[in-house]
């Protein structure tokens, strides 16, 4: 992204969190849902960045926010497990447009389950099979590559594994060639803004590419090397002390300027996180806004 793919500006709302805010009319779920509003000059989207598991709880927060699910101009969703892209469907009706981009990687409708302590799809559920997002109105762009949706918003595509901690969970499992293979979350995308005068912020939804991986590709993507802000979940709540801390060091190491990070980030991570950024750090919660 050069200076000319850069936003104005940018605000992303939390509307959907496994926690809301504090005195709050919100409803909680597990499961992350963002809306980002770009600018650029008269050029502005709306972009929904995956839809959490419970649809009903998500409008409810939409209606209570004010926001209209018909000015939402595209959707990603950022992996494949239900608690982000459940009810995706029944958004895509709510937002009651035809050809609504829904940018996703290519694997996302592999078959995707755990098998301990017993056989368990957490996948793309049978209602939201790509046939029934385009039926309510999505147009599915599959891509592994990162995807522009305007000047100064992209996808990451799929994320380039370099560091030797961030290692994925291997209790994930698909089917390759009739085996039960280990499944490595290649399915993992983000979503990066690039503001003028602040730098880069990312979006995830649940970092299994790692937020160190992500990070660095993010900057590569753009040619940005300065990240102004991190938002969404992390994936350290079952992650060893060593990672954790593996994990905190390095992002102080890129020097973020702030952190707000939820879900399936963990206590033990957002605690390391605080005592790393102090007060740029900030726990996500159902209602935030972001304003950059």
């Amino acid at each position: 992204m050069g200076s000319a793919s850069k936003l104005d500006s940018l605000r992303v709302t939390v509307l959907a969190e496994d926690s809301v805010l504090y005195e709050s009319p919100y409803l909680g779920q597990h499961g992350v849902s963002f809306l980002l509003e770009g600018a650029r000059g008269e050029n502005k989207k709306k972009v929904l960045v995956d839809v959490g598991q419970n649809s009903e709880a998500l409008l409810s927060n939409m209606r209570i926010m004010g926001i209209s699910p018909s000015l939402i101009d595209a959707v990603v969703l950022t992996h494949c497990h239900y608690d982000h892209t459940q009810g995706v469907v029944n958004v895509l009706r709510a937002i009651g447009k035809r050809d609504v981009p829904v940018i996703v990687h290519s694997d996302i409708f592999r078959l995707h389950f755990i098998a301990q302590p017993y056989f368990r799809h957490v996948g793309i559920m049978p209602g939201d099979s790509r046939e029934a997002i385009e039926k309510a109105g999505g147009s599915v762009c599959l891509i592994k590559e990162p995807f522009a949706i305007m000047s100064g918003i992209t996808t990451t595509g799929e994320v380039k594994r370099r560091t030797e901690f961030e290692e994925v969970w291997l209790g994930l499992k698909t089917i390759k060639d009739g085996m039960v293979v280990d499944d490595l979350m290649l399915d993992d995308i983000s979503v990066i803004a690039n503001i003028k005068e602040k730098g880069l912020v990312i979006v995830t939804g649940c970092s299994h590419a790692g937020i160190v991986n992500i990070t660095k590709h993010a900057m590569e993507v753009t040619g940005c090397n300065k990240i102004e802000g991190i938002v969404g979940g992390l994936h350290l709540i079952e992650a060893p002390s060593s990672r954790i801390k593996k994990t905190v060091q390095e992002l102080s190491k890129l020097n973020v300027a702030w952190i707000s990070a939820g879900h399936c980030t963990g206590f033990k991570a957002q605690v390391e996180l605080y005592l790393a950024f102090g007060e740029k750090f900030s726990p996500l919660h159902t209602g935030m806004r972001f304003e950059i």
